[in-house]
């Protein structure tokens, strides 16, 4: 007998689950299928999570080794335990999960073990070691995300040329990485084996790293992770990587042609983005054809197809966990009847390194392209009092301002704690607020949130703090 559900959801990352969650509040008969052993999806399992894990105990050893001294902390027979920090990482992890498995039982959220595929209107298969089992849906979600977009020439093994995932599980720090791609994985995962003590050099083939980021603020950025000790390689097109017994071998060749340059290396981190999980859904049985990138089309999160839905990664929008945990709750109230919602002018994105990098908005380039006057404030952290008062004084905030009316376009940051401030910004621009709004509120003093208050005094030009 097929078991009958008002929603069944393929995929249990945050888009699913969050789409899950909010279906049995809105009391809808929800089925999710993940085709892992445990629920969360790449950000829970392999990326997000783990990542800020191992980010976060690597910045502790690197303030030890370089920064304590100059506070009046002296430290001895420092050494880093790559087998504790993978192990306090999977902790966190683990944790994780086990939470998300028991927000399904709270809200009567019925979890499949195994491999969904459409099967025709209304109907999913699930394939799993057990066999198969058939289940009737009034609505499906497709919320199966994304994996590691490939290259020509690299073939990936987790062990020496990897991915995201198998630069996590590293099992000793490699003495040179080599990044291809200059973008947000890369950067924070060449970060984490940098402090820990790697030589990491970072190919791209832009003239520029984090593409799509405001320019000054990429600018900046790479002045900054450039003095850390990274080593950029931009406008360099990666052509193969040979697999010696004792290193790797790296080809590459400017982008706009000239001679090969080899490099030698212990680890290559693929980091060039990722691409949405279509393959195996059936698809085709219901008429959707993904584009040639492998997304899903959407209108509010509907298909081509008569009650298909697609959330996160696989859709439109930028590739961010946030993102779709918002697109799976504004999905389940429109199958509910509701007025779901995303403001997709409104999504931040947070570059987890140190200093951290955070936007929200529109950039200085955006608005340059659809001819919009702006204004702009900019206020550094070197003349923010707690910044200097602990040492951490890279970065600026930028926010940027419609000329005519004051209303709020962007807002750009680097610096410690941006990925927390950024926050702020966001609550500002859904409000409708103008930069004299902001500026006009009272900030705690001494905080770094107060560069934010200064940049939007910047914007009219009174600023008031050196």
């Amino acid at each position: 007998m097929t078991d009958t559900y008002d929603v069944v959801i393929i995929g249990a990352g945050p888009g699913g689950y969050n789409c899950a969650i909010r279906c049995g509040q809105l009391g809808l008969k929800t089925a999710i299928i993940e085709k892992r052993s445990t629920l969360g999806g790449t950000c829970l399992n392999v990326g997000c999570i783990p990542s800020k894990a191992m980010l976060h105990a690597s910045e502790y050893y690197e303030a030890a080794a370089k920064d304590f001294a100059g506070l009046g902390i002296e430290v001895t027979g420092l050494k880093a335990n790559i087998d504790q920090m993978q192990k306090q990482k999977a902790d966190a992890v683990g944790g994780l999960t086990a939470g998300v498995a028991f927000l399904m039982k709270k809200h009567k959220v019925t979890v499949f073990s195994g491999v969904g595929r459409i099967a025709g209107a209304g109907r999913v298969i699930v394939t799993s070691a057990a066999g198969e089992v058939a289940l009737s849906a009034r609505n499906i979600v497709i919320a199966t995300g994304s994996e590691p977009a490939s290259l020509p020439g690299v073939e990936i093994d987790e062990e020496r040329v990897v991915s995201s995932t198998g630069a996590l599980a590293l099992k000793q720090t490699p003495k040179r990485m080599i990044l291809i791609g200059a973008g947000v994985i890369g950067l924070e995962l060449g970060s984490v084996w940098r402090r820990l003590g790697s030589e990491v050099i970072v190919v791209e083939y832009l003239d520029r790293i984090l593409p799509g980021a405001d320019a000054e603020l990429a600018k900046q950025a790479q002045r900054v992770f450039a003095k850390q000790g990274m080593d950029f390689r931009l406008g360099m097109k990666v052509t193969g990587v040979e697999k010696l017994k004792s290193k790797l071998k790296l080809s590459m060749e400017p982008s706009a042609g000239g001679a090969t340059e080899v490099l030698d290396a212990d680890v290559v981190l693929v980091a060039i983005g990722r691409r949405p999980w279509t393959e195996g859904l059936g698809l085709e049985t219901v008429g959707i054809q993904p584009d040639r990138r492998g997304v899903i089309a959407n209108t509010h999160f509907r298909t081509s197809a008569p009650g298909v839905w697609v959330v996160g990664d696989v859709t439109t929008g930028p590739m961010l966990a946030h993102k779709a945990e918002d697109e799976g709750s504004a999905c389940a109230e429109l199958i509910a009847g509701k007025a779901g919602h995303v403001d997709y002018d409104i999504i931040p994105g947070v570059v987890y390194t140190k200093p951290e990098i955070a936007w929200v908005g529109k950039t200085e380039e955006d608005l340059k392209a659809a001819g919009v006057a702006y204004k702009v404030g900019k206020f550094p952290f070197s003349a923010n009092s707690r910044a200097r008062t602990n040492h951490e004084t890279d970065g600026f905030v930028k926010i940027l301002a419609d000329a005519a009316t004051d209303r709020i376009l962007g807002a750009h940051m680097m610096g410690v704690g941006v990925g927390e401030m950024i926050g702020e910004m966001c609550v500002a621009m859904e409000f409708g607020a103008s930069s004299e709004d902001v500026a006009r509120t009272s900030h705690a003093h001494p905080t770094m949130t107060e560069a934010i208050r200064q940049a939007a005094m910047g914007v009219e030009g009174w600023t008031m703090q050196m």
